[in-house]
């Protein structure tokens, strides 16, 4: 019995696999004979970030970054440039520090604008994207 059902497929060798784009292109697009379109699904009720998580975790990425004061307790009210002794570039590399650590991007208008922990924490909470 399997020696005719090796005797009537045709040998791995001799099939041809098309790697032409067209081939690649008409594969990824239809599904059958319906177009595909590629949608990307949210949760209808994701939960916002608490407030308190926020802050901890920011005040955990200034306590890791290297190149700010914070041998001094960390507050929400504490200040990147007075309390901190961070200047302009720390202050972009702590941002950026935080927006990996949310999976964010601030716009470059809006991290010029924040300068303390809480003005930091209450972006975050606001925006529907961090994680």
């Amino acid at each position: 019995m399997l020696r005719t059902f090796f005797r009537s497929s045709t040998p791995l060798t001799l099939r041809r696999i098309s790697a032409s784009p067209v081939a690649a292109r008409s594969a990824s697009t239809f599904i059958g004979r319906q177009s595909f379109t590629p949608m990307r699904f949210y949760s209808a009720g994701a939960a916002k970030l608490d407030k308190d998580e926020v802050t901890r975790r920011v005040i955990d990425v200034i306590k890791a970054f290297g190149k700010s004061n914070a041998a001094a307790t960390i507050t929400p009210t504490t200040l990147f440039n007075k309390d901190l002794g961070l200047d302009s570039l720390d202050t972009v590399e702590l941002l950026v520090a935080v927006e990996e650590e949310f999976d964010i991007e601030i716009p470059d208008k809006i991290a010029d604008e924040l300068k303390s922990v809480a003005e930091t924490v209450d972006y975050i909470t606001s925006n529907a994207d961090a994680n």
